[in-house]
């Protein structure tokens, strides 16, 4: 299994995450403040630099107000090209 720190697929998710959050009206900090963690929690998981566990995923959901299995789908599907893409004609 290769890592998933910076994968194709988490690259996405963070993308995902940080599109909803802005589309909420959010920033980094009142994110952090309705989690009850720090800003710089937040701004490892949008570089990329840190993983979110499924759990962290559906709080930030929450809280951002986003539907989960959306953007898991849409993460999936990157995943899908990403093969398609690496199979040769």
């Amino acid at each position: 299994m290769q890592k998933t720190l910076r994968s194709q697929r988490h690259v996405r998710l963070v993308r995902l995450v940080v599109d909803k959050r802005r589309e909420a009206g959010m920033s980094q900090s009142d994110l952090a403040e309705a989690l009850g963690r720090y800003q710089s929690v937040v701004a490892a998981i949008e570089s990329g630099g840190r993983r979110v566990d499924v759990v962290e995923f559906l709080e930030l959901a929450e809280v951002i107000g986003f539907d989960p299995y959306e953007v898991l789908r849409e993460v999936a599907e990157t995943a899908q090209e990403q093969k398609a893409a690496s199979k040769p004609s």
